[in-house]
C-alpha cells in the first residue's frame, strides 16, 4: 500500500541555478530509484531562515509530495540526505 509523505528540504544558498536543479533532481531520483513516486515538486526559492543553520542565514526551500510503499525507500533517502553537504535541513512528514 502506498503512503503519502511530504518532504521539505533546504539547500545551501551558495549553489547556482544549475547546482540547485541538479541537487533537487538527485534527491528526487533517490525516491524514484527506490520504488517511490514523486507527485508534486514545489520550489519556494531562496528564503531567509528563521535562525542560522550551519552558519547559513538563507537557503533554497523545496517541498516534495511523494508516494512510497516501503520503509526502505525512506531509510535510503534519510541515509543519503544526511551525508549530503548541500542539504542544510530536511523533514519528512506523513501527508493526509
Amino acid at each position: 500500500m502506498l503512503k503519502k509523505y511530504e518532504i521539505m528540504y533546504i539547500l545551501k544558498p551558495e549553489l547556482d541555478a544549475e547546482g540547485v536543479k541538479a541537487e533537487s533532481a538527485s534527491l528526487q531520483k533517490i525516491i524514484v530509484d527506490n520504488g517511490g513516486k514523486v507527485i508534486d515538486v514545489n520550489e519556494w526559492g531562496l528564503r531567509t531562515l528563521a535562525y542560522p543553520i550551519k552558519k547559513e542565514v538563507k537557503g533554497y526551500y523545496f517541498v516534495l509530495k511523494v508516494e512510497i510503499a516501503e520503509q526502505a525507500t525512506l531509510d535510503e533517502f534519510n541515509r543519503l540526505t544526511r551525508v549530503n553537504s548541500n542539504v542544510l535541513r530536511y523533514l519528512i512528514t506523513v501527508s493526509e
